[in-house]
């Protein structure tokens, strides 16, 4: 896809957006359901996935570990990103590759310490790209995908997060 295909495919939608604001917000939905031992079963809508414990927790390693899934979240979100930024600004990408990493310390999982945070210390997201984009470019197409992925700026600026529990 070109920059002008892309334009035109978001064209209409963008003045959607503009004439009906309301009309922008979307509610993505995941469901899963407790599965056996100590897991969940995620359906993706692609395919069925089973989480469980990490091995760092006590798993054996068979299962997905949710904290994974985190990441490999923001590594699809911020490769299509970065796709549809680069396109827009008309640089071509030949090749390239995404990587995040996480530090976790399973000493705040497992209550060990209440110094310890619950959860990601740390993430890392690196790219490696085949381009003959100039600095200035790289710089711009690196600006515009932290500003647009959604799960980059959710996992940046937070998010207000809500629980209810029903009892059946």
């Amino acid at each position: 896809m070109n920059s002008q295909e892309l334009k035109n495919l978001q064209a209409p939608l963008k003045e959607k957006y503009r004439l009906q604001p309301e009309s922008a917000i979307i509610t993505l939905k995941a469901e899963g359901k407790i599965g056996e031992g100590i897991s969940c079963k995620v359906d993706t809508g692609r395919a069925l996935i089973e989480a469980g414990l990490h091995s760092a927790t006590g798993g054996e390693g068979i299962l997905v570990c949710s904290g994974d899934l985190l990441l490999e979240a923001l590594v699809a979100c911020a490769g299509v990103t970065l796709r549809a930024v680069s396109t827009s600004i008309g640089v071509e990408i030949k090749d390239g590759g995404i990587k995040a990493e996480g530090d976790l310390d399973f000493r705040g999982t497992f209550g060990v310490s209440k110094e310890a945070p619950v959860g990601f210390k740390t993430i890392r997201l690196s790219f490696t790209l085949e381009t003959d984009a100039t600095e200035d470019q790289i710089n711009s197409i690196s600006k515009l995908t932290e500003r647009y992925c959604v799960v980059y700026q959710t996992l940046a600026k937070g998010v207000l997060l809500e629980t209810d529990f029903t009892k059946k």
